[in-house]
């Protein structure tokens, strides 16, 4: 772990409220007018870049967002991406150096979609960039709840249980 402390200091990384650390490294001075953006709660930058790294247990949990999201591998060992496409559809996306092990230096996240990362061997860090276009603002964010995201996708309950956030359920 005492690599990934390096890149979260080197990199100046701060916590993120999905897990894990980020830093914004990018944001366009294009900005994309609302009017162009259906479904957008406003202006956007055309496009934004984060550095994003996970470390030992950490995850980062189910959440979903309107715009796409390309991912990018740097360092470290593999990611896997978790999506719950719309039609209910789970797929992983594997980031990673190891083409062999069918890891992809990039992958990407359709609108939209539920999506969480964990690390693919245990107590290990990876460090990735994401690109979001439009541009990313927690206002197009929005964290899953388990027991909805559970309910509306029950075949996928254990990775949803593993990747969420709540520590009770809120049925009674």
């Amino acid at each position: 772990m005492e690599a990934a402390q390096q890149w979260i200091e080197h990199l100046n990384l701060e916590p993120h409220p999905e897990g894990g650390f980020y830093r914004e490294t990018y944001r366009a001075s294009l900005t994309l007018p609302r009017s162009a953006l259906p479904g957008y709660a406003g202006d956007r930058a055309a496009s934004t870049a984060i550095y994003f790294l996970l470390a030992g247990d950490q995850f980062s949990a189910f959440h979903r967002l309107r715009s796409d999201e390309v991912w990018h591998f740097y360092a470290g060992s593999a990611l896997v991406v978790h999506v719950i496409e719309r039609d209910g559809r789970y797929t992983e996306l594997l980031l990673g150096s190891d083409a062999a092990s069918g890891e992809h230096f990039q992958g990407v996240v359709p609108a939209g979609c539920w999506f969480g990362l964990s690390l693919r061997h245990p107590n290990t860090y990876a460090l990735v960039g994401c690109t979001v276009a439009p541009g990313f603002d927690f206002a197009d964010f929005e964290m899953a709840q388990r027991d909805d995201l559970t309910a509306r996708y029950p075949q996928h309950r254990a990775i949803i249980e593993r990747l969420t956030l709540d520590t009770e359920s809120t049925s009674s």
